[in-house]
């Protein structure tokens, strides 16, 4: 999406190499002892749980990553009818609507899914898809910034249409971006059906600037990262994820006392990842084993410092650095996805030609 996670923020800082999970291939499973699976690009696992997986399985795990989310669902929906693999990870529930009414996925329960929280169960009474993970598309803030020009951060979305907080605002577009996307779902949620466009009329009279993706937007127009200090980014606001500022701790040269960012949580939206198995896998059965996998308490437990996102099952433990510098939003904007189904393809045009024209 994100992506919309933050493995893509640790490459980019050039300190986390990712170890490959299976081999990358553009072929779906050849055999029924290979399981592909597709996905976004910020798909990442450790070696050794994948290893502990094709063990007790006896299935190979081949990868496919496709791009962002956007991209990787819609090639997906092109692709249903001979698909490109046998499980489908990182539709989030702003597309989700979008795969479910195209036919992308059959049904499977996967095993785990009673230790799952109901609130991340979009497709209970189906089970077409499976969640794995969540995370808060934020606003983050440069403490750096706000400390020196002696200047509170905003923590709402009234805030930063404020005058004080005039051109330091950097988003990134709705009709390209997943975090994009999220942001204006959470003002549309915040101020309803009628009320978003006037609030996004006062955040571009408030000078925010639009970017086309999260990359740029954080490493080169945050002034708040480590990259885009390097960068000479010069807007300490931007919109990007609450575990952004563990993943800056994480992954500094130098490991700060404290994170040099912070999160306006007033401004979250919640996002929640799932997995599929795609109808027509070559190998239903192994795509159902990885849907079981994904759901393990190793796995869920390995994802958030390879992901950094959070997990779904009760019981995974969240590593300190989340609790510490980056914990889940406390009340974010959330939104059915009948209504972002209803709602998003006009909210995008909207958006588009109030902002960007």
């Amino acid at each position: 999406m994100h992506t919309k996670t933050f493995v893509a923020a640790a490459v980019g800082l050039g300190l986390l190499t990712l170890s490959a999970c299976g081999s990358t291939d553009t072929k779906g499973s050849a055999d029924t002892k290979t399981v592909t699976l597709v996905s976004h690009d910020s798909w990442a696992a450790s070696k050794n749980v994948i290893a502990d997986f094709e063990k007790q399985s006896g299935y190979k795990v081949r990868v496919l990553k496709d791009g962002d989310a956007g991209q990787a669902v819609n090639k997906a929906v092109l692709t249903k009818d001979n698909p490109q693999g046998d499980v489908f990870f990182g539709v989030d529930n702003t597309l989700l609507s979008r795969a479910l009414d195209n036919g992308l996925f059959q049904p499977y329960a996967a095993k785990g899914l009673g230790q799952v929280d109901p609130a991340f169960q979009l497709d209970a009474a189906k089970h077409r898809v499976t969640p794995v993970d969540h995370g808060d598309i934020c606003v983050n803030y440069d403490k750096g910034y706000f400390t020196e020009h002696k200047l509170k951060p905003p923590r709402t979305f009234a805030d930063l249409a404020e005058p004080k907080y005039k051109n330091l605002l950097v988003t990134e577009n709705a009709a390209t971006s997943s975090p994009g996307l999220g942001f204006l779902l959470g003002s549309a949620a915040s101020y309803g059906d009628k009320g978003w466009e006037g609030y996004w009329k006062k955040l571009k009279a408030n000078g925010v600037k639009v970017v086309d993706g999260w990359e740029q937007a954080y490493y080169q127009e945050f002034s708040g990262s480590s990259e885009g200090k390097k960068a000479g980014g010069d807007r300490p606001l931007v919109v990007s994820y609450a575990s952004s500022p563990p993943a800056e701790v994480i992954y500094a040269k130098k490991k700060p006392q404290t994170a040099p960012t912070g999160v306006a949580d007033g401004t979250c939206f919640r996002q929640v990842e799932f997995a599929g198995l795609l109808n027509h896998a070559k190998n239903p059965e192994g795509g159902k084993a990885f849907l079981d996998f994904l759901l393990s308490k190793q796995f869920q437990q390995d994802m958030p410092l390879n992901m950094f996102v959070y997990p779904v099952i009760k019981d995974a433990k969240v590593p300190a650095e989340f609790t510490e510098y980056g914990p889940a939003a406390r009340d974010p904007q959330t939104m059915a996805p009948e209504k972002i189904a209803a709602n998003r393809d006009q909210w995008v045009s909207s958006w588009t030609s109030l902002v960007l024209k």
